[in-house]
């Protein structure tokens, strides 16, 4: 019996794309939102100068433009509907701009929306790099209280043996 509505966090990364291929083969839903979290720029110019120690410059982006980092966000959300499509989920569009983190706007829109399951896929980071770099799924897992649909990313070797095969092959 499929779930009514399922959330795919979204970044146009090999990791998601991953995920929106396995909940395509193992999930049913009525209704998919696929959702890309954006921040704009202006925000990320001064998170990023504030870490380096550098002046935060005085730039103010004209009001008749449209941020880039929304455009790219639209982008990369067109990608992950039409990738859902070809998995099979009924997708539907969904972008959202957050101000503190990733995984905080995922657990809001599910939140919002009262879905049924949340998909996303991990980078299977270990070690110290994990513990420096959280992973956006790791939060969600830890913050929400909805049933989350994890993909890990391809192993190397089974990566290499792919690659290696697919070459055979031509």
């Amino acid at each position: 019996m499929p779930c009514d509505l399922m959330l795919i966090a979204y970044d146009g990364s090999e990791h998601a794309k991953r995920a929106i291929e396995y909940a395509g083969r193992f999930l049913t839903a009525n209704r998919a939102v696929v959702l890309t979290a954006w921040e704009p720029m202006v925000r990320q110019a001064a998170r990023i100068s504030g870490i380096s120690g550098m002046v935060q410059p005085e730039w103010v982006p004209d009001e008749e433009m449209e941020d880039i980092a929304y455009t790219t966000a639209r982008e990369i959300n067109a990608e992950g509907v039409h990738l859902a499509g070809l998995a099979g989920l009924n997708a539907e569009p969904r972008t959202e701009e957050f101000s503190g983190s990733v995984w905080h706007a995922v657990v809001e829109v599910a939140d919002e929306l009262d879905v049924d399951i949340i998909v996303a896929g991990t980078r299977g980071a270990t070690g110290l790099r994990a513990l420096v770099h959280s992973s956006v799924a790791d939060a969600v897992l830890k913050h929400c209280h909805r049933p989350v649909f994890l993909v890990p990313p391809v192993q190397r070797a089974q990566a290499h043996e792919n690659g290696h095969n697919q070459h055979a092959v031509k």
